[in-house]
């Protein structure tokens, strides 16, 4: 066999190879499925100021969010007042906010969420979007359509 085309055979076995070890480091990858884990910068819906850090966390297949750090100063010290039961009059940092969501297809919901700032519990759904760098936030009233959303920024 000649030099040519022994170094085209070995020019494509090491294509193949090089194909194959990419893919086989990119199929774990894709396999991972996106989930609302993490710490989140929830943002109003008011004003658009980031209002707190909040860590959602999975637990037997339902995720949980809790207040980590209030972000105004000025209401780090603040007391959910107005919540309902065991919640009431606890200190909102630290505060679990978000039970019960499992997920839903590519939705998370079927869970509650608690706004501290007036103690209303909402049922909630979560969507990643932006390939999970961002969480959009509904709580509503019966049904979806008559509710609140806000947009939270995945900080890890």
């Amino acid at each position: 066999m000649s030099t040519a085309p022994r170094c085209a055979l070995r020019r494509a076995l090491l294509r193949t190879g090089a194909l194959a070890l990419v893919l086989t480091l990119a199929l774990p990858l894709a396999a991972q499925e996106l989930t609302p884990a993490g710490l989140w910068q929830s943002v109003s819906d008011v004003d658009g100021k980031p209002k707190a850090l909040v860590r959602i966390h999975e637990v037997q297949g339902e995720f949980v969010g809790v207040i980590e750090q209030v972000l105004n100063p000025e209401k780090r010290d603040a007391l959910c007042k107005d919540c309902p039961g065991e919640r009431h009059n606890q200190p909102v940092m630290g505060l679990t906010i978000i039970t019960g969501v499992h997920r839903d297809g590519e939705h998370f919901g079927g869970g509650q969420i608690l706004d501290p700032d007036n103690g209303k519990v909402y049922s909630c759904k979560l969507t990643l979007v932006d390939g999970g760098k961002r969480l959009e936030v509904r709580g509503f009233l019966g049904f979806s359509l008559f509710g609140r959303s806000q947009t939270w920024l995945r900080q890890e």
